[in-house]
């Protein structure tokens, strides 16, 4: 099964709508959002146009959805793998380090970055290790945008960088 990871896209709807292009291209039906979405229509924009289900946490820039409903972390079971997300760095760290999760995603920082991390004693029989990722920013505030896809039968991690220009996705 292969999803993606989105994080901070602070109402960039232009840039949004060209990630999700991309995924409903390549038939991929879950996304996750790992916060700073910013407000409501950035939610229905995305609901109305993507084909599949976004899951979505709350970040510290979402003070207009702060009675959504929308949880400040989830835990989900996609693939065969254990999975949290959340926005903050350091709960992330945490989270993963927990042993509970093969896979714990986080945004906040708008940088891309991955980790494998090793996991101390005592931990669940099997885990070694939980991958620890941000998939970067949507918005292009600071870096370039990008966003990530995951593979649970191949764990493959790929990061997709989202250019200014047309892009062509085949």
């Amino acid at each position: 099964m292969r999803f993606a990871i989105v994080s901070d896209t602070h109402d960039n709807i232009k840039n949004f709508n060209k990630v999700i292009d991309f995924l409903n291209a390549q038939k991929i039906t879950t996304m996750l959002h790992c916060g700073d979405i910013c407000n409501q229509e950035t939610i229905d924009e995305a609901t109305k146009h993507f084909k599949g289900d976004i899951l979505w946490v709350k970040g510290n820039g979402d003070y207009e959805l702060r009675d959504s409903g929308i949880k400040d972390m989830m835990e989900l079971d996609l693939g065969g793998k254990k999975i949290a997300f959340i926005h903050y760095p350091e709960l992330a760290k945490k989270l993963a380090e927990s042993g509970k999760y093969d896979l714990v995603f986080y945004g906040h920082t708008h940088k891309p970055w991955a980790a494998q991390l090793k996991l101390g004693e005592p931990r669940p029989a099997g885990r070694e290790e939980c991958r620890l990722v941000n998939p970067g920013e949507v918005a292009g505030q600071r870096f370039k945008p990008t966003f990530a896809i995951y593979d649970t039968e191949t764990d493959k991690l790929e990061l997709k960088i989202l250019e200014r220009r047309p892009i062509n996705w085949n």
